[in-house]
This record gives structure tokens, C-alpha cells and sequence, in this order.
């Protein structure tokens, strides 16, 4: 048997349906041929993809890495069959919240004027690998992408960290802070795209305390209520300001590391080539 792209999409489906059963109404197939469509891709290529052995369905290891190249392979195919597309498309580029800071709409503008026909297009996407895993985006702006993804990336920059305080607080009079100045109060973690864990205090007391939040807006709330404090780059404070947020430098925390990621083979020939512009033109 020899997979095509029918059995990626199925693949692709059940990914983002969270279920066998939701993926067949999306996809308007029966259940049971969505299943003999899986276990047909994971026979052709020699893994189990998708766990069935409990309640809730989950991806294997060799699934979470098989779901970005699946996904790229899927949308280089259907720009490759796009009548309109046979001159040039956008480059979409996910980002999880900060996209390139305060240079974004700079840089954007300088690749239109070096590709006309094929201009960056930004896409939010709130997760922490800023949509790689789906055939959403071209590449992804992403900040400490764990080192072990199997993608392609490029460096782009180095952004410091920076706290996130009430600007009612006691720390909001401080001009620079450190992690131990932080310790003694709750830190305010997005949990699910933010940079910042406990592990972040390595050398001192971590906060005794986490407020976990899911979005950039209720980040800045917590903090603005005084709920806790937050940990972030610089580029957070340039591109998301509220009254009652103030941002101080926190001068003993590394740096996050700033770069382009794709999956390949690239969904977009000008991939390559925007990884070079943003290495050479930096943040």
C-alpha cells in the first residue's frame, strides 16, 4: 500500500479533532473508515501514531514528530495544485504573541518591497510552537523552541527578559529587579505559550506560588490586579501594554532566544530566503 495525501489530511484531522469520532464528522466519513485510514498510513510507515489504549486519544512520540512534517507536506501539496498560486502567495508566518516586536511592521514592510508578489502575512497563533504542528502557517516565530523539534530554524535574536509588575506595587518603584526580588511574590504563568516555568529560579527560591492563566490579556489582568507577578521579553512590553502593567529589566535571567522555525520540506520557496533577510536584519 502507498500512503497519499488522503491519508495525511485523515492524519491531520484526528490531530486536531482530539478524536477518532469528531475527526469522521469533519471529514464527513464514517467512523470506521477513518480508522482503517490511520492504521493504513501507520501500517505503511511502520509506527503507531496515535495511542487508542486510553479514554482519550493522544499522539505517540513518532506521531508529535510525524504531525508538522504531515502538515507541511499537506499545504506544499495544495499550493502546488493552486491555479492561483502558479506565480506567488503570501508567506504566513505564525507568531504566539509578540510576533517580531516593535520592528514587526518595519520588517514587514521592507520583505513587501524585496518580494511584492509574495508579502509576509502575520497569523497569531496561541500555542507554544506558534502553529508548526498545522498546516496554518509557513514558519513560525518562536521563542525558546525546545531544542529537540525536528524543524529547520534560523536565529533571528537574543531578547532580554524582562518583569511584568503592578504598577500600584512596591516593585514598580525599583528601576531594575532581580529573580529573587520576585521569589516572595505569586508569579502569573501563561501556561500555555508563555516562556516562563519555575525552573527559570535555578540558583534561588522560586515564588511558592503559580496563578496559571491561557492568554496574553488575562496575563496583564492577573498582574494588574496585583495577583502575581510575570516574566517576559522585552518585546512583550513594546507590543502589549496595559495601564496598571509597568516593565522592569530583570538583569540576572537569561535571555530568550529568539528564531525562525519550519517543517520540511518548506510549504513556501521563499522560506529560505525570508530566514536570511530576518537573520541579517535581526530584532
Amino acid at each position: 500500500m502507498t500512503a497519499d495525501a488522503r491519508h495525511l489530511r485523515v492524519f491531520l484531522a484526528i490531530c486536531e479533532a482530539g478524536s477518532i469520532t469528531d475527526a469522521a464528522a469533519e471529514l464527513r466519513m464514517s467512523q470506521p473508515t477513518v480508522s482503517r485510514i490511520l492504521q493504513a498510513l501507520e501500517s505503511h510507515l511502520g509506527v503507531r501514531l496515535v495511542d487508542r489504549s486510553t479514554h482519550h486519544l493522544h499522539l505517540t512520540d513518532a506521531g508529535e514528530r510525524y504531525r508538522p512534517r504531515a502538515a507541511a507536506a499537506v499545504r506544499a501539496l495544495e499550493a502546488t495544485l493552486d491555479p492561483n498560486a502558479l506565480g506567488s502567495r503570501a508567506l504566513v508566518i505564525g507568531y504566539s504573541w509578540a510576533a517580531f516586536g516593535p520592528r514587526s511592521g518595519e520588517l514587514l514592510e521592507r520583505w513587501r518591497s524585496l518580494h511584492p508578489d509574495a508579502p509576509m502575512s502575520l497569523r497569531r497563533v496561541p500555542e507554544r510552537d506558534a502553529g508548526l504542528g498545522s498546516a496554518d502557517v509557513d514558519a513560525a516565530v518562536v521563542r525558546d523552541l525546545d531544542p529537540g523539534r525536528r524543524v529547520s530554524r534560523t536565529w533571528i535574536a537574543r531578547e532580554p527578559r524582562v518583569a511584568a509588575v503592578a504598577a500600584r506595587g512596591p516593585l514598580a518603584a525599583r528601576e531594575q529587579l532581580t529573580l529573587d526580588d520576585l521569589a516572595a511574590h505569586p508569579l502569573v504563568q501563561n501556561t500555555r505559550y508563555g516562556t516562563t516555568t519555575r525552573e527559570l529560579w535555578d540558583s534561588v527560591d522560586p515564588p511558592a506560588r503559580i496563578v496559571e492563566v491561557a492568554s496574553t490579556d488575562d496575563w496583564l489582568f492577573a498582574i494588574s490586579a496585583g495577583d502575581g507577578v510575570g516574566v517576559t521579553t522585552s518585546a512583550t512590553g513594546a507590543m502589549h501594554n496595559l495601564d496598571g502593567v509597568v516593565y522592569r529589566p530583570l538583569v540576572d535571567a537569561p535571555a530568550v532566544t529568539v528564531e525562525l522555525a519550519w517543517n520540511e520540506p518548506a510549504a513556501h520557496p521563499l522560506t529560505t530566503a525570508l530566514a536570511h533577510f530576518l537573520a541579517d536584519a535581526g530584532l
